[in-house]
């Protein structure tokens, strides 16, 4: 298969990377960090690829998507990974820029991705868009307000696109359970350490993802397990 991995330098999103590449499939990924990039460039053989890449930047994202799909075709699964959070503080307290870069790649960059690689995968007549929500999706937790809202948003967002595509294609909005991040440190700090790694997340992921199509489009599902 031939998967596109937004956020793939590091997290949940780098140990993806490793799982389905193992499996021999195809990893189309970008990531923010150009020496992550670089890192992949050398580790991961061809035919995957891996560009720098930030997805709230549409003409950007617009460009890589027609690249890739000349290079590899239309994908058989895109995952929308990349995401930010903002530092906890009450709403009124958070700074409006981190707020703003935060739903602009939390929410707008899902946009561009699938505006970038959908269409193709309509006129192929396959394939299945995963994109990344959260407990905290479907909850809430005080001092993460503008994460929230941007997960929410991902529901939300992903279940209309799901009625939106034509079959045999589907759209899920995933939560990955509490995993051992980066991200989770911001929120938990060392008590992060208590929760699965993100390597052993992605070895019961991964196969998840592959098997998911049209019988799950629409449905809010998280990862056995976790």
């Amino acid at each position: 298969m031939k998967i596109v991995i937004t956020g793939c330098t590091k997290g949940l999103g780098r140990a993806l990377v490793g799982e389905f590449v193992a499996g021999g499939h195809t990893v189309i990924g970008c990531g923010r960090n150009p020496e992550a990039v670089l890192d992949l460039r050398f580790s991961v053989p061809a035919p995957s690829s891996f560009d720098v890449l930030d997805v709230a930047e549409s003409t950007k994202v617009a460009l890589w998507a027609e690249r890739m799909l000349t290079q590899h075709g239309a994908p058989d699964l895109v995952i929308n990974n990349a995401g930010l959070l903002t530092e906890p503080a009450p709403l009124w307290a958070q700074d409006a820029a981190a707020v703003a870069r935060l739903f602009q790649v939390n929410l707008t960059g899902v946009v561009h991705v699938i505006q970038g690689f959908v269409p193709a995968m309509i006129a192929r007549g396959s394939g299945v868009v995963v994109n990344l929500s959260s407990g905290w999706g479907r909850s809430v937790s005080g001092r993460f307000a503008p994460y929230c809202a941007s997960k929410w948003g991902i529901e939300g967002l992903t279940k209309a696109l799901a009625e939106e595509l034509p079959a045999p294609l589907a759209a899920v909005p995933l939560s990955p359970g509490i995993i051992d991040t980066a991200m989770l440190r911001q929120c938990y700090e060392s008590a992060a350490a208590d929760y699965p790694k993100a390597d052993a997340w992605a070895k019961a992921a991964a196969p998840f993802l592959l098997q998911l199509g049209r019988k799950d489009n629409g449905l809010s599902l998280e990862v056995p397990g976790f």
